[in-house]
């Protein structure tokens, strides 16, 4: 079975830093496009960043410069790196990896940023 683990949510105040982590089993992160999403209350699941398939990263107008997308193969694991966090960053958090017509999801992790 291909599952999709996230962790590393929490609560942070403006300017602070997270990292989220997306471990997957039952399938190999190197072969798929990844991507990270997320959710806020009352609003529709937006991206945030994303690997495709032919190695380009690719980040929303909103969190460019601040968040950093990343892979280890080693440890079947992706990553996502938040600087700067800002409170309109605030959401669940999701990973996303795709291969053709397959694509798997991990549950989600909740992020707030408040003061």
């Amino acid at each position: 079975q291909a599952q999709l683990v996230e962790s590393g949510g929490g609560l942070v105040q403006p300017g602070g830093s997270l990292r989220l982590s997306c471990t997957a089993s039952g399938l190999s992160l190197d072969n798929y496009a990844i991507a990270w999403l997320r959710q806020a209350p009352g609003k529709e699941r937006e991206g945030v960043s994303c690997i495709t398939g032919g190695g380009s990263t690719i980040y929303a107008d909103s969190v460019k410069g601040r968040f950093t997308i990343s892979r280890d193969n080693a440890k079947n694991t992706m990553y996502l790196q938040m600087n700067s966090l800002k409170p309109e960053d605030t959401a669940v958090y999701c990973c996303n990896a795709k291969y053709y017509r397959d694509s798997f999801w991990g549950q989600g992790t909740q992020v707030t940023v408040s003061s």
